[in-house]
């Protein structure tokens, strides 16, 4: 119910506890088992339960806001037509942040995405403030000591001296800032172009795609 509905499991409790969602029209209880033929409702609203699935991929454009509520900024899903507005996010970045951003309402693929168990490999387009030295990268690589706990990932140069080309298999908040700056040196810009297998290719900043959820 949470995946169709795009509301958090709690509030789905809550909704059932006060009577408000209904199965085959009788008051749902929690627990409740539901397959693609069940009728459900909301409010009195039906809700789809089929096993079609949806997954966008978007690129995120710097500026906007990875949740429903921008609190006065604009958000993601203002990019998106309204009956993709219910998709919950997988692998939000930080409004300052750009690139590749996936919606889906497959709670087993987000799950397969951003559990730490499965590591996926994230893929950044990272430009610093300044150029890097070696030794800095080694200590990225071996790990620094964050408020959370260590970090570490992989660094590749690219073409420009300041660019560089980072992967990792965690996910914390704004990580790959906080970690260049525990070594003195600033984000300019951070564009995400891969996660797992999932790829921007040619979309330009503001654009979606819907995709094969088991391709």
């Amino acid at each position: 119910m949470a995946d169709a509905t795009g509301l958090s499991r709690r509030r789905v409790d809550e909704l059932i506890t006060k009577g408000q969602i209904r199965v085959n029209n009788r008051e749902a209880v929690l627990g409740d088992n539901v397959g693609p033929t069940d009728k459900v409702t909301l409010g009195g609203k039906i809700v789809s339960t089929g096993e079609n699935k949806t997954l966008l991929i978007l690129n995120k454009p710097a500026g906007y806001v990875s949740s429903r509520n921008g609190q006065g900024s604009s958000t993601v899903y203002d990019l998106l037509p309204k009956q993709y507005r219910r998709l919950k996010i997988v692998g939000r970045l930080d409004k300052d942040s750009s690139g590749l951003l996936l919606l889906t309402d497959d709670g087993a693929l987000a799950n397969l995405l951003t559990h730490p168990r499965y590591s996926k490999e994230k893929i950044y387009s990272v430009s610093l403030d300044k150029f890097i030295d070696k030794s800095d990268i080694h200590k990225i690589e071996e790990g620094v000591l964050l408020s959370d706990g260590i970090s570490k990932f992989k660094i590749e140069r690219m073409t420009s001296s300041n660019q560089l080309k980072v992967t990792l298999r965690e996910g914390r908040n704004r990580q790959i800032r906080r970690t260049f700056a525990r070594v003195g040196y600033k984000v300019t810009s951070l564009h995400r172009v891969a996660i797992g297998k999932y790829t921007l290719d040619n979309l330009a900043p503001g654009e979606f795609k819907k995709v094969d959820v088991k391709s």
